[in-house]
């Protein structure tokens, strides 16, 4: 495996299982252990403000980050590119400018409903990351961005995403990972726990989403783990790359 661990300065879909949704107040959240109907019926209550809440909580990173994914991807003219957990289009739509049909595909309705009304020129498509409804080897690339740690099975969604790619065909994941330097990496897990879900209820209709949204990343395996995840799916020439100190780590593999 290639471990690259270059510094970069700013800068969903799931399978149904039982599990508890979590509901306070007029809020709701799904649990950790990520069942579809909970996930998209979360997503489906933050979709009106998702992308305000995202530029804000992420204190304006999340811009730079799509930008990387974009160079990482390297879409060219004519080539067919799933955009998985693609929410309200915004991640989407710099491949369609680059000149790649592209395929938004998430499970929240809400979600697609919102980007539809926003992005009509984009082909949204419902879909469940564990059972995608693509045939095999349809797609030249295909990318995640801050979906993956939604879904229920990690490994089952990236095998997934490898049968639908074309042999020799790439996958680059962009999520949520841990920071490298330790000192800064205290400062951020305390921002998880306590100021993120206060600036939420400030700008998102579902703020207890953000408890959902901490909880997870605390959870989800750090650099190297996510890469050997990677691999155990299938996918070759293993890398990633350390963005924000390793507050998002940008995965890539090939088919």
């Amino acid at each position: 495996m290639t471990q690259q661990q270059t510094e970069t300065q700013p800068p969903t879909g799931t399978q149904h299982q039982p599990g508890t949704q979590a509901q306070r107040g007029s809020g709701t959240r799904a649990s950790l252990e990520k069942g579809r109907s909970e996930v998209a019926a979360m997503f489906d209550r933050v979709a009106e403000r998702y992308d305000l809440a995202n530029d804000v909580l992420s204190l304006g990173q999340d811009r730079a980050w799509r930008k990387l994914v974009l160079e990482a991807v390297d879409p060219q003219p004519g080539d067919r590119v799933l955009d998985l957990a693609a929410g309200t289009g915004t991640s989407s739509e710099p491949f369609a400018a680059a000149g790649a049909f592209v395929v938004p595909t998430d499970i929240s309705l809400g979600m697609l409903t919102v980007g539809k009304r926003r992005s009509p020129s984009l082909s949204f498509v419902a879909g469940d990351g564990l059972q995608l409804p693509y045939a095999d080897a349809s797609f030249d690339a295909v990318t995640i961005s801050f979906g993956l740690r939604n879904v229920s099975d990690t490994v089952a969604a990236l095998t997934e995403l490898r049968r639908v790619t074309k042999p020799g065909g790439r996958l680059v994941v962009c999520e949520f990972s841990t920071p490298i330097w330790t000192p800064f990496r205290v400062v951020y897990l305390n921002y998880l726990v306590k100021a993120l879900p206060t600036m939420a209820r400030i700008v998102s209709s579902n703020p207890v989403a953000y408890e959902y949204l901490a909880e997870s990343i605390l959870n989800w395996p750090d650099q190297p783990g996510l890469a050997a995840l990677m691999e155990e799916a299938g996918w070759q020439q293993v890398e990633w790359k350390n963005l924000s100190t390793g507050i998002v780590a940008l995965h890539r593999g090939r088919r």
